[in-house]
């Protein structure tokens, strides 16, 4: 699945992935209005909305960018039926070309993790049908309990050409409370990337491998180290934009082919329609304004990657 990712990148020449993340504070009060004059302040009401918005981002923006990143707790926040919109909302993105990142962040003891691994790169059988329950193309993994929790992942890649991230140094401000810790002369983060590296040995496909890393633009000086650290692992890296994170910043995360990474931006793309600089394209205009916001994002990285 790697190896398909950065065919994407090349072609539409964008590292950059669009997540996904809907708050009901981000969709247009007509949106809103017209889903719940159908279906009431309901439940449905909202992930009827939040499919129409999504819907009209996708449409916007799928000729320029390589992948989406539909973080699940947007969508579970609204029960069941913000689940069905999350379901809808992949196919939708696979419809237009697009792979799918699923920021699940998923991880526990073996037979959990296989069943997320099924639920989310797999196939359940039920009597002889095989059946894809979410249908993603990669997923985000917690590796906190080890290689018993990682491996139904890399299994998983493997049986059915799909990719993950593992998380090793994330964008939030706490995140050095635990991944900063030094652990024999060397912080923890530097432990998951040998395993992460140690992992990814087991499903290579081509120059990188189908085991990813999550390393946080917010934080260039380790993206520098962790990226000698691990140069066949594609790391993804959240924390542009809306958290800090700018093109000068990426330059370490790349490798010198110019590949290596995939940059999220999710609140500066689809909620672009409330910045100042896009303004100018009102509510009726929001997936305008978010297409604008990746080509302004797509010139960032390029004059400050590369």
């Amino acid at each position: 699945m790697i190896k398909k990712l950065i065919d994407e990148i090349i072609k539409k020449d964008a590292p950059i992935v669009a997540g996904l993340d809907p708050m009901l504070s981000f969709i247009p009060e007509y949106l809103k209005k017209r889903s719940f004059e159908e279906y009431g302040q309901t439940l449905e009401g909202v992930a009827d909305a939040i499919w129409r918005f999504n819907m009209q981002i996708i449409d916007a923006i799928s000729d320029l960018v390589p992948a989406v990143k539909p973080q699940v707790a947007m969508y579970e926040q609204f029960g069941i039926p913000g689940l069905e919109t999350y379901v809808k909302t992949i196919k939708y993105a696979k419809e237009k070309g697009l792979i799918v990142v699923a920021d699940v962040k998923r991880g526990d003891i073996g037979s959990t993790s296989a069943a997320y691994a099924t639920a989310h790169l797999g196939k359940i059988v039920i009597d002889r049908n095989e059946i894809e329950p979410f249908g993603s193309d990669f997923a985000t993994v917690n590796p906190y309990l080890g290689t018993d929790g990682i491996k139904p992942f890399v299994d998983a890649c493997n049986e059915f050409d799909k990719g993950i991230f593992v998380l090793v140094k994330t964008s939030n401000p706490s995140s050095g409370e635990f991944q900063d810790r030094s652990i024999d002369g060397k912080p923890l983060y530097e432990h998951v990337a040998e395993k992460v590296v140690e992992w990814g040995s087991a499903s290579m496909n081509g120059t990188y491998s189908n085991v990813g890393a999550v390393v946080g633009a917010t934080y260039p000086e380790v993206g520098e180290k962790l990226r000698k650290l691990m140069p066949n692992t594609y790391i993804l890296v959240p924390g542009y934009g809306a958290q800090g994170g700018k093109g000068k910043d990426l330059k370490v995360f790349f490798n010198n082919d110019g590949l290596g990474a995939l940059v999220n931006s999710s609140r500066g793309i689809i909620a672009a329609y409330k910045q100042e600089e896009y303004k100018k394209f009102g509510d009726t205009g929001f997936a305008d304004a978010a297409r604008a916001a990746v080509l302004a994002m797509k010139k960032d990285i390029k004059e400050g990657a590369f």
